[in-house]
């Protein structure tokens, strides 16, 4: 990506790590206003230290940037947090 890549703060990047852990579906806001429904899967970070979310949909795994997702919400019955708001960013 052309744009430098923001960390999360680790308190929300935990968030990130327990839907992978218990692999929940999530419904992913992402900036720029793009929406998706999607199952957590793993965390990947790249030698220049971006960091991705990979999640499985119907249409394979894809990588989402972690400073490019706006909010997460889990559709996942029984999760263990709500909606969770990852960035600044305004949609």
């Amino acid at each position: 990506m052309s744009e430098e890549y923001l960390p999360l703060s680790c308190d929300l990047y935990d968030y990130i790590e327990i839907a992978c852990l218990h692999r929940y579906q999530l419904h992913i806001e992402l900036a720029g206003g793009a929406r998706l429904d999607a199952r957590a899967m793993t965390t990947l970070t790249t030698p220049d230290k971006e960091e991705f979310l990979i999640v499985q949909n119907e249409g394979g795994q894809e990588r989402l940037r972690l400073d490019q997702i706006t909010a997460i919400t889990p559709l996942t019955e029984g999760a263990s947090f709500g909606r969770v708001l990852l960035g600044n960013q305004i949609c």
